[in-house]
């Protein structure tokens, strides 16, 4: 047998510091461990093989030698050496496991993994990232928390730390679907709520049991990272509505005319990344529409809470007379991401549905994330401390706005919202979001590029900024890198940067 062909497409890097005999090892190992070399396969003799391989005697035979010492081959005396026959020892070689030929496909775009990174990243003094949407640890009503833990533990029932129900603990369903009553006319029970590990996990859940490869969805355009990541996980066309002044009705329609969308994803109040809420009047067209055309809406609404000037309008889901609205929320935002809690409300059939699903996924959400929250929302304690944050927050914004003013002038442009934890900015400059973002982390301040919210990664000249994370001397210092960064720039800067996600550092 001729195996010099299976070798044909190898190369052996001369400037490594890996010896030659080691590279031709591994090139025969993973050959032998692939069954291109099955068992009984006769190999070439030494001077064949350095020839092959353009390499000395010497090479060849320590090759042969370092091969033989673990089981793969055997010489057999006036016959030639040949791939010996598996044993367990034989298994036992230095060649890694190929995971990444193991693992199942996977839809792969630019944003596939920056919703991890931007969770992930941990923080440091040199950097400043304006990047993750993220409470400030400061806020943190951790000292509430480990109070009411103090209070009540001794009186829990141990049998809600063992399994609970799939759809939540029942007492915090309860005072959810309450929480929901009082803001709606529509009556919502526990059999309307179920209790997620973030909202992230309900639109993961609801992709599962509503979309299958080649369906259509709408979604805004920009919208949140983690819709774009799921749905293009689950394989379906995004069609995307753009952000005009008035919402497009009429090309909505077109879209649930043509293509009938199984669902249409928003977050309309205090939008991830923009900050734009849908007014009341279009809220109730949008529900007109919907349920002319038996449309379901996914309605993801982390930031109504976080308002700063008046409260916005009715969500979607209390305005919903038609039982057509899925409703997200999540305390991640308003308290603190590690609580892991978030809810949906929905009709029963649909809670039930997910209830099924997510039994895959968890089973069900942390007890004691539920039992302590439960507490806490009894305890009215999450209206104090919204008053606090709101008024903290709002000190935040204004102070990145002013900074943006004071240091990046004509530079970058923006719009102030009305709550929620970004400023979307628009570049006034040659430069694009992406370069400026390489060329900013080296001065030590990173944000999140505009193309990340839009489904086509097109847009290259705005960028998120989040305002809430960090202390207002702490915004002003990284708006000045920032503005150091867009003075260094000038009309003869090379040109954008082809974006890659899971490179970029301090994200």
């Amino acid at each position: 047998m001729d195996i010099s062909k299976h070798f044909l497409q190898s190369q052996l890097d001369h400037k490594s510091s890996k010896s030659l005999y080691l590279q031709i090892q591994e090139l025969i190992t993973a050959k032998i461990m692939n069954h291109s070399l099955p068992p009984g396969t006769k190999l070439p003799p030494e001077r064949e093989l350095a020839s092959l391989f353009s390499v000395s005697r010497t090479t060849a035979i320590n090759t042969y030698r370092q091969l033989e010492q673990q089981g793969l081959i055997q010489t057999k005396v006036g016959s030639g050496t040949y791939v010996a026959d598996h044993s367990p020892n034989a298994l036992n070689t230095s060649l890694p496991m190929p995971w990444h030929q193991l693992f199942s496909p996977y839809p792969q775009s630019p944003v596939s993994s920056i919703l991890r990174e931007l969770v992930s990243t941990p923080t440091s003094e040199y950097n400043i990232s304006l990047a993750a949407g993220m409470p400030d640890p400061k806020f943190y009503p951790f000292d509430v928390f480990s109070n009411l833990f103090q209070k009540n533990s001794s009186s829990i029932d141990l049998n809600d730390l063992g399994h609970i129900s799939t759809e939540g603990y029942a007492p915090l369903r309860q005072t959810i679907a309450a929480l929901h009553c009082n803001k709606t006319t529509m009556p919502t029970t526990p059999d309307n709520v179920s209790i997620l590990s973030g909202s992230q996990q309900g639109l993961y859940l609801l992709s599962k049991i509503f979309l299958q490869p080649g369906d259509c969805v709408v979604v805004q355009s920009p919208t949140y990272i983690g819709a774009v990541q799921v749905f293009h996980n689950a394989g379906v066309r995004i069609l995307t509505l753009p952000a005009n002044s008035s919402f497009p009705f009429s090309l909505l329609e077109d879209y649930l005319i043509r293509y009938r969308p199984k669902l249409f994803y928003i977050v309309p109040t205090f939008q991830n990344p923009n900050g734009r809420v849908l007014p009341l009047s279009e809220r109730q067209e949008l529900l007109r529409l919907a349920a002319r055309h038996q449309l379901i809406i996914v309605e993801d609404d982390p930031y109504s809470e976080l308002y700063y000037n008046e409260p916005p309008p009715p969500s979607l889901k209390a305005l919903d007379n038609h039982d057509g609205v899925i409703y997200l929320g999540t305390f991640s935002k308003t308290l603190f991401p590690g609580l892991r809690i978030g809810w949906m409300v929905a009709a029963t059939p649909v809670i039930n549905r997910i209830a099924l699903e997510k039994q895959y996924v968890d089973l069900h959400s942390s007890n004691l994330s539920q039992w302590l929250l439960h507490l806490f929302l009894q305890e009215e304690a999450l209206q104090t401390h919204l008053v606090n944050v709101r008024k903290e927050y709002k000190k935040r914004r204004d102070a990145m706005a002013n900074s943006i003013r004071r240091h990046c002038g004509a530079n970058l442009d923006f719009s102030l919202p009305s709550g929620g934890f970004y400023l979307w900015c628009k570049l006034q400059t040659e430069v694009t979001s992406p370069v400026l973002l390489h060329e900013a982390t080296k001065n030590g301040v990173s944000f999140v590029p505009g193309e990340a919210f839009y489904t086509d990664q097109s847009n290259l000249k705005e960028l998120r900024l989040c305002f809430a994370t960090h202390s207002e001397d702490k915004l002003e210092e990284g708006i000045k890198r920032l503005a150091k960064t867009l003075s260094s720039f000038d009309q003869q800067h090379p040109g954008p940067i082809k974006s890659n996600f899971a490179t970029r550092p301090m994200i």
